[in-house]
């Protein structure tokens, strides 16, 4: 178990995260984010030198000086998404099929997380292509969404491109600064030809929940399922007709926090990355609500906290 490891880096890193409890939840959002922005921000070899010394005061400086890359990782993601969006606001790009969208200077190692994000705001393929000011190639990092194969299309765009590799899903290109038009026409249009406004998410629901049965016991029953991850994802619950109590967005409009109610009984709900929501809804709106449901520890409190996926206005 990860907890009882005897890797110095990895415990170095372990203690450099101050989890709480050391679980799936801790290493996909504490440890491997670290050591992944070693390799997104061009230090890979830090990142295999934690891992690989015996030197404990050695491993805790590594440990130290990614959480220092995991940082800057943060800052140039969150300016390259504020960039991506609003350069669809600007050109009024939002009810186009798919994004192609360039900027000077984005980092090539962070790109693919933004094209994730921007993918999952809009639900709509796309693939972000940073060029500097030094040469006329540029590359990029795509993502698409299911029922459009996204190698598949950038292979009826190869004269476009020097070259793309990856699958349906995710993709790299290589290009020239001069083909980016005209390979943004072209592949927006085989978006269009692929009805990809008409494809909807899908967000399959493992259980209808009232919130009279929301308990501590129940959150904790939920470590029996453990590990989370790909293949075993964390079980999304549904709960119907709760009553908005308080809404405002988190971290200058990234995030939504909501307080739900329903027969005087309250759940704390956060959607990461859904702050733009906070337009859309109002105290006093009944809505439904898809996610998963978690303890919250802040200030050495524990609470019960819902982690949204999805809200709807009840029928």
């Amino acid at each position: 178990m990860v907890r009882c490891t005897k890797n110095v880096g990895l415990k170095a890193i372990i203690d450099e995260i101050e989890y709480k409890k050391i679980d799936s939840t801790a290493i996909s959002f504490g440890v491997a984010p670290r050591i992944n922005a070693c390799g997104r921000m061009g230090f890979a070899d830090v990142g295999l030198e934690l891992l690989t010394t015996e030197n404990i005061q050695k491993a805790k400086e590594i440990a130290k000086s990614i959480g220092n890359f995991n940082n800057k990782r943060q800052l140039e993601e969150k300016k390259i998404f504020e960039e991506a969006v609003m350069q669809i606001k600007k050109d009024k790009l939002e009810e186009q099929d798919a994004f192609i969208l360039s900027g000077k200077n984005w980092h090539i190692g962070v790109i693919g997380i933004v094209a994730s994000k921007i993918t999952e705001m809009y639900y709509k393929p796309s693939i972000l292509v940073c060029f500097d000011e030094n040469t006329e190639v540029g590359k990029g990092s795509g993502r698409s969404i299911t029922g459009f194969d996204l190698h598949e299309a950038l292979t009826k765009c190869k004269d476009n491109l020097v070259g793309f590799g990856g699958h349906s899903m995710a993709v790299g290109v290589t290009i020239n600064k001069k083909d980016f038009k005209k390979f943004q026409e072209r592949f927006i249009e085989l978006a269009k030809e692929a009805n990809v406004k008409n494809f909807l998410p899908v967000l399959n629901i493992d259980r209808i929940l009232n919130i009279e049965e929301i308990n501590r016991e129940l959150v904790e029953s939920l470590k029996l399922l453990e590990p989370f991850g790909e293949g075993n994802p964390l079980p999304i619950f549904e709960i119907k007709n709760l009553k908005i109590d308080s809404i405002r967005s988190l971290s200058e409009g990234k995030h939504l926090k909501l307080l739900l109610k329903n027969n005087n009984i309250y759940l704390d709900a956060i959607g990461f990355n859904l702050g733009y929501l906070v337009e859309e809804y109002k105290i006093g709106d009944r809505v439904n609500i898809a996610g998963n449901l978690e303890i919250n520890t802040f200030g050495g409190i524990d609470n019960i906290q819902f982690n949204l996926k999805d809200m709807m206005k009840s029928l």
